[in-house]
């Protein structure tokens, strides 16, 4: 819209500095095209037609054009920005809060909205949910169980790597698995060691 704006200022400042205002007005009004600019245009040419038009002078119809479509040029890039969000290799909290502040203000809801959102999340977590038992059915429920669901696989991924940190003796001692320092901690208190791996993967029993 500011380079629409810019541009038929400038021109007019540049070829038709002499015309009447309705003459300019009716000029920058002949580029005015398309859709929803289309019928508003229509519109006002009738309301200038009938002098019922407060757009007297070149400067009140830019006001009248930033104010009339700045909410649909806006709501317009929102969506653009929907469409380019993805959640990668973020938490789906992140995902979540990002999809929330974008959507404010665009024209998207329901099945829509839930469709958008959907196609931003790893592939995997969006299957996950659409095949459980009671898939999500609002966008509400949706946001909500990605988050629960990618809470739950952290859990599960930081108790594992609790569980592989631990080593296990005949004694009933556990000593934390760090590496080198703690193969030498425990040698230390208890002498010579023979390592070698449970079954279970999770830590080594001496």
């Amino acid at each position: 819209m500011s380079i629409f704006i810019n541009t038929t200022h400038l021109y007019l400042k540049i070829k038709m500095i002499g015309e009447v205002a309705i003459t300019q007005i009716a000029w920058v009004l002949s580029y005015v095209q398309g859709g929803v600019a289309e019928a508003w245009k229509d519109n006002l040419l009738d309301e200038l037609a009938k002098g019922e038009s407060e757009v007297k002078t070149i400067e009140k119809l830019f006001t009248k054009i930033r104010n009339e479509f700045r909410e649909i040029i806006e709501a317009k890039r929102k969506i653009e920005q929907l469409r380019m969000i993805e959640q990668g290799g973020r938490f789906c909290n992140e995902y979540v809060q990002e999809f929330k502040k974008v959507i404010r203000g665009s024209s998207y809801e329901r099945r829509p909205l839930i469709k958008e959102f959907k196609r931003g999340l790893n592939r995997a977590i969006s299957r996950k949910l659409a095949e459980a038992e009671s898939p999500p059915t609002t966008i509400g429920e949706w946001q909500e169980r990605v988050v629960r669901l990618d809470r739950n696989q952290k859990q599960s991924r930081v108790e594992k790597r609790l569980l592989g940190r631990n080593v296990v003796c005949p004694e009933g001692n556990t000593w934390p698995r760090e590496g080198e320092y703690g193969r030498r901690s425990y040698e230390a208190r208890r002498g010579q060691i023979l390592w070698r791996t449970g079954n279970s993967g999770e830590g080594k029993v001496c």
